[in-house]
């Protein structure tokens, strides 16, 4: 048995391509095309390249890419002054502060300090509370790519058993919220549950998303099962995930690889979150089921 490998990438750019014809409908009837306002702080390298990455996806799919760079010593109220002037400008639906900010920073602060309705990270304290009652608001975007893959490879994924194996604020709280939303029986593992190989081998469904390279060996993986592997390590021989990806690959069903998996979801989803907080803040109807 070898599982089918599920092609973030290419979803990604579907998803991508579909957004992209929603901008120009939205663009006549609002007469302004969506708006993306990226902060970055510092000369973080990767954070750079990912920075350089969404805004070229940002003005790919025809929207307005507002990208802010600050100094690295930049002090906590310009940050804050910012952040208050992109909630008021009305030509910016979406706000997103590029972390890790330097060490003098507060994160939080500046998280909470963001308009909740243009929050398209899904960080905002506000955002986490409509998604644990079932309101509408923003996800994180990386949850909320798994889920579209999931959904993909399944369809309907009610009554499944899922295992999401890490519980930060940006991954896995909220991948077992849109799991539980979705009918599934979720268990949130992580580095210290005991007999963590017992609980995975239990789902039908393995999200992991711990930050340990390969933690997740192929024998504690179910026969059949569906594992999203959110990981991204890198180690002497390259980017791997918290997934044995060639043990995993003999035993699951279906599985996303590292890279090319997950990762060019969360860009994806970014645009998407833009793109219906602009249909919201604009009275523009946005189909929100085809994206």
């Amino acid at each position: 048995m070898s599982a089918t490998i599920i092609d973030g990438k290419a979803y990604a750019a579907g998803l991508r391509a579909r957004i992209a014809t929603h901008v120009e409908p939205f663009k006549a009837a609002a007469g302004r095309a969506p708006g993306l306002a990226v902060v970055l702080v510092g000369e973080d390298a990767a954070s750079s390249v990912y920075v350089r990455s969404k805004g070229r996806a940002t003005r790919e799919a025809g929207m307005e890419s507002f990208e802010h760079r600050l100094p690295a010593d930049i002090d906590q109220a310009t940050l804050m002054a910012l952040v208050a002037d992109l909630n008021a400008d009305p030509t910016v639906d979406g706000i997103l502060v590029q972390l890790p900010l330097p060490a003098h920073l507060d994160s939080q602060a500046v998280i909470q300090a963001i308009d909740p309705d243009k929050d398209v990270d899904g960080f905002h304290p506000v955002n986490a509370g409509r998604l644990a009652t079932g309101l509408p608001g923003f996800v994180p975007c990386t949850p909320m790519g798994c889920l579209m893959l999931l959904r993909d490879v399944h369809g309907t994924l009610s009554g499944m058993d899922a295992v999401v194996v890490g519980r930060s604020n940006i991954v896995g709280k909220p991948m077992a919220q849109l799991l539980l939303q979705e009918s599934c029986t979720v268990t949130v593992a992580h580095s210290r549950t005991r007999d963590l190989a017992a609980k995975v081998r239990a789902a039908d469904i393995v999200v992991a998303a711990v930050g340990i390279p390969r933690l997740i060996k192929g024998d504690w993986i179910k026969p059949g099962a569906t594992v999203i592997d959110v990981g991204i390590n890198r180690t002497e021989t390259g980017l791997v995930g918290d997934v044995d990806f060639e043990g995993a690959m003999t035993v699951a069903g279906a599985i996303t690889p590292v890279p090319g998996g997950v990762g060019p979801m969360t860009i994806a989803v970014l645009l998407r979150n833009t793109l219906v907080s602009a249909g919201r803040r604009m009275g523009v109807a946005v189909d929100e089921t085809l994206l």
